[in-house]
């Protein structure tokens, strides 16, 4: 089941200049920078509190978010829940009737697993399942 909302995905054309303005000028907490291969994509996480916000930045174009910036510009990207377990997630979804993009959990940013729901099942929201590393 969805225990918490783990994160707010943002996609930006230039990843540096992006934390700068929520860092520097929002006054938001940087956490981390790292490059997740997989999925093509820098990713920047910051906190307002508790809440994280992750930005995102395509390192080629064949990325995903290369792809979601050429489509809608930068902006919300995705919204994140935290799952104690994707794959048994996705097999609830899937049998609920949800349309998944991931039959399987890929790994995500920090070591997670990870999957995502289809935006025509979330009324338009990307959604993604996030299991935290143990």
């Amino acid at each position: 089941m969805i225990e918490a909302l783990h994160h707010i995905g943002i996609a930006v054309e230039n990843l540096d200049e992006a934390v700068r303005i929520y860092r520097d000028q929002l006054g938001l907490r940087l956490d981390s920078i790292e490059e997740v291969p997989t999925e093509r994509v820098r990713v920047a996480v910051l906190f307002a509190g508790e809440t994280r916000i992750e930005l995102l930045e395509p390192t080629g174009d064949d990325s995903p978010i290369a792809k979601a910036l050429a489509k809608r510009g930068p902006g919300v990207h995705h919204v994140a829940f935290q799952v104690g377990n994707t794959a048994e997630e996705i097999r609830r979804l899937d049998a609920a009737g949800l349309r998944l993009l991931d039959e399987e959990p890929r790994k995500g940013a920090h070591d997670t697993k990870c999957a995502f729901i289809h935006p025509k099942s979330l009324g338009g929201v990307l959604g993604e399942l996030v299991e935290p590393a143990r």
